[in-house]
C-alpha cells in the first residue's frame, strides 16, 4: 500500500488515472483494438458480472492493451502473464499494493494521524529481505503445517455449520427466510483458522474481517470520497492494533508475531516494527479475506452445477478437484500488478520503463491455448494446476496450500451437514465484490428442500 507519509502530490501522481508513461507509438492493429475496447470499465457492473467476454476479446484482439481509464497495461494471455511473474528483473512488484484510486488529502490525513505506513515486506518486496520474510511465513503455511491443521479446520467448520438454525435468525438468515452461507460460514471460517494457526489474540473475528475488507476496498476499489473517509478510519484502527500487537513483548511463543520479532534481516539486524506490521497486514488480509472469497465462490458454483454438491459430500477427492477448477476459472484474486524496470517487449508490444502492468490472472485460467474448453467446469482436468491464480515464481502465494485445503474442507463439510439445500433463487445474481484485483459473490443464499416423511 502507499505510505501516507509521502508527499500528497507524489502519491496522487503515482496513482492518478492517465498518469502512467507511454511511448505514444501504437501499431495500427493496436489502435483499432484500443478503440473497440474503449468501453471496458474494470470496475463497471458489466465487467464484474461477466468478465469473460471482455477477457476473451483482450486475448484475441489486444493481449497487451493499455486501458485508457486507468492507464494500466492489461496483460491477458497465459504465456505473457507467466513470463512477467517469473521475470523479476524486468517486472518489479513495487506497485503491487499501491492504491488504485487517488487518496485525497483528507483521507491521507486520517492515515497520517494513525502513523500508517507499510514498507515493502512480502507481495510488494523485490529486495533481498523478501526471501527471509517469506521463509517466516512459510513455517506456518507449508504443506506439513497445513496437513497438521486439517483437524482444526474441520472442527471450526463443523462448529460454524452447527450454529446455523433451522428457522430464521436475524443476522444469519437473508430476507425471505433464506439461509446465507457467506457471512456466518465462508467469511468466519478462514478468519478463525488463521487466528488459531498464527496465535492471533486481542481481537474478535468480526472486527478483523471488517478491518481487512476495508483495506481491500480502500486500496483496490473506486469508492467516493465519503466512503474513502469511512474506510480510512477502519484501516487506521487496523494499523494501530497491528502496531500495538507487534510491539507487545508478551506475544505467545510459536506465534507469527513472535516469529517476526525473532527474525533477522540479511545484514543481521532485527526486523523493524514497521516492516513487521506490513507483513502482518498482508498475511492477515490475504489469509482470511481472499480465502473467504474463494470459499464463497466454491460453495455457490458447487450448488449451481448439477450433481456437484451431492458428490462433494460422498466422493473422495471431488471437493479438492472442484476447488482447483474454481481457482482456474473464477479465482478470488483476479489481477495483480507489476511495473517495468526498463523498456521491454511483451506479447509483441513495446512497454516503456515504468509501465504499470495489470496481469489478468483470471483471464489466464480461461486461455484456450492452455485449457481446452475453458468455459466448462471440468474437475480433474489433467493440467488444472497450470492456472496462475496464486501467481508464480518467487512471489507465489505462500498461503496457497492453506487456501486450497480450507476451501475443500468447507465444501465437503457443508455438503455433508446441509445435504438438502438448493440455491434460493438459481436465476438471481448475487451481489458481487468488484475491486480491481478481487471478485467474489457477497452472498450464498440457499434454502432447504422439505424433508420427506
Amino acid at each position: 500500500m502507499i505510505s501516507p507519509v509521502a508527499d500528497a502530490r507524489e502519491v496522487d501522481d503515482a496513482v492518478r488515472p492517465g498518469s502512467f508513461p507511454t511511448d505514444g507509438r501504437l501499431a495500427g492493429d493496436a489502435v483499432r483494438a484500443t478503440e473497440s475496447l474503449g468501453l471496458l470499465d474494470l470496475f463497471g457492473d458489466s465487467f464484474v458480472r461477466d468478465p469473460y467476454p471482455w477477457l476473451d476479446r483482450l486475448r484475441a484482439e489486444a493481449p497487451v492493451h493499455q486501458d485508457p481509464g486507468t492507464g494500466l497495461w492489461l496483460v491477458s494471455r497465459h504465456q505473457d502473464i507467466r513470463r512477467a511473474l517469473l521475470d523479476t528483473d524486468r517486472f518489479l512488484p513495487d506497485n503491487a499494493q499501491h492504491a488504485v484510486t487517488p487518496l485525497p488529502v483528507a483521507v491521507m490525513r486520517v492515515l497520517v494521524r494513525a502513523g500508517f505506513t507499510l514498507p515493502p515486506a512480502l507481495a510488494n518486496n523485490g529486495s533481498p529481505s523478501h526471501a527471509g520474510l517469506r521463509r517466516v511465513v512459510m513455517r506456518f503455511f507449508d504443506a506439513r503445517s497445513v496437513a497438521a491443521a486439517v483437524p482444526t479446520i474441520e472442527r471450526i467448520a463443523d462448529e460454524l455449520l452447527g450454529l446455523l438454525p433451522d428457522d430464521g435468525t436475524e443476522g444469519v438468515r437473508a430476507s425471505g427466510g433464506e439461509l446465507d452461507l457467506f457471512v456466518p460460514f465462508a467469511q468466519i471460517l478462514p478468519c478463525r483458522v488463521l487466528m488459531e494457526l498464527l496465535g492471533i489474540r486481542g481481537v474478535d473475528p468480526a472486527t478483523l474481517i471488517t478491518w481487512s475488507d476495508a483495506a481491500l476496498e480502500l486500496f483496490w476499489g473506486r469508492p467516493p470520497l465519503a466512503r474513502q473517509l469511512e474506510l480510512a478510519e477502519l484501516v487506521a484502527e487496523f494499523h494501530q492494533w497491528l502496531s500495538a500487537t507487534v510491539r507487545d513483548d508478551d506475544a505467545p511463543p510459536g506465534s507469527f508475531v513472535r516469529a517476526l520479532a525473532d527474525h533477522r534481516l540479511p545484514d543481521g539486524t532485527p526486523l523493524d516494527a514497521a516492516t513487521a506490521v506490513a507483513a502482518c497486514f498482508f498475511v492477515f488480509v490475504a489469509g482470511q479475506s481472499t480465502t473467504g472469497q474463494l470459499i464463497a465462490t466454491v460453495l455457490r458454483t458447487a450448488l449451481t452445477e448439477p450433481g456437484v454438491w451431492r458428490r462433494a459430500a460422498e466422493e473422495t477427492g471431488l471437493a479438492e478437484a472442484w476447488v482447483e477448477e474454481v481457482l482456474r476459472r473464477e479465482p478470488p484474486v483476479t489481477t495483480w500488478r507489476r511495473v517495468t524496470a526498463e523498456a521491454t517487449r511483451l506479447g509483441g508490444v513495446e512497454l516503456p520503463a515504468g509501465a504499470q502492468v495489470l496481469l489478468m490472472l483470471m483471464g489466464s485460467g480461461s486461455d484456450p491455448a492452455v485449457f481446452p474448453d475453458p468455459e466448462r467446469m471440468c474437475p480433474g482436468r489433467a493440467n488444472a494446476r497450470r492456472h496462475l491464480a496464486f501467481g508464480a515464481g518467487r512471489h507465489l502465494c505462500p498461503g496457497a496450500t492453506l487456501a486450497r485445503t480450507e476451501a475443500a474442507v468447507a465444501l465437503r463439510a457443508a455438503a455433508r451437514r446441509l445435504p438438502s439445500v438448493t440455491p434460493a433463487d438459481p436465476e438471481a445474481e448475487p451481489p458481487m465484490l468488484g475491486l480491481l484485483s478481487f471478485r467474489a459473490p457477497l452472498r450464498v443464499a440457499v434454502e432447504r428442500r422439505p424433508r420427506r416423511p
